[in-house]
């Protein structure tokens, strides 16, 4: 081989001679195994970088398990709730209508003894004016006993401020003329009385008012 052979670096015995053991020569394409590796970066190749993915997975399963059995006992919650109302309900109307039903109940029995009374004064022979009007009287209180037990009140408001909420005026009269004398805008006479029921009136009396 000639000195010129020998100092050309071009030769393809220099340039194996030139690389390492094992290295690629040159001009040679990279592996591809070495760019994955390299793309991957640090720590996202073996064994470990596989048995990592499932951990999060695992944690959203366990979360939406833990999700579907708090909705599970809401719903169940709500379904009771839903029950205990309509039941709430139904009761509530049964107490109406039994209200309703039996409202005058309590009256009703009070007056019971009323009949009895002029029943037996009916059946009673030969009575003398005095005992029958004896007896008339012991029935009316037995009747204002019942009114009172219903919270019925009479009102006879003869001489009181005239309250067209509670009086019904017939006719009015000058004051002058009024005995025993009442001020003007007043209840003169009462031709029939009222009555009212809980404070609420069931019968306004009717009067005459002086004017």
């Amino acid at each position: 081989m000639s000195q010129d052979d020998r100092s050309n670096p071009s030769q393809p015995g220099a340039d194996a001679a030139a690389q390492p053991n094992g290295a690629a020569p040159a001009g040679a394409a990279p592996a591809q195994g070495g760019d994955a590796a390299q793309a991957a970066g640090p720590g996202a190749s073996g064994p470990a970088a596989a048995g990592a993915a499932p951990e999060p997975l695992a944690a959203l399963q366990a979360e939406l398990a833990a999700a579907q059995a708090k909705a599970g006992e809401h719903y169940d919650a709500y379904v009771r709730a839903v029950a205990e109302t309509e039941n709430i309900r139904r009761r509530a109307q049964e107490d109406v209508s039994k209200a309703h039903k039996f409202a005058v109940e309590s009256f009703a029995e009070s007056l019971l003894p009323v009949k009895d009374s002029l029943e037996m004064a009916l059946g009673l022979p030969d009575q003398s004016l005095d005992k029958l009007r004896e007896g008339v009287e012991a029935t009316l209180r037995q009747l204002a006993s019942a009114f009172e037990k219903s919270k019925l009140i009479e009102q006879n408001p003869v001489g009181q401020k005239f309250d067209p909420h509670k009086h019904q005026a017939i006719s009015m009269v000058p004051a002058a003329s009024t005995q025993p004398p009442v001020p003007a805008n007043h209840v003169a006479q009462v031709l029939q009385k009222g009555y009212t029921i809980n404070e609420r009136v069931l019968r306004p009396a009717l009067v005459v008012v002086a004017s």
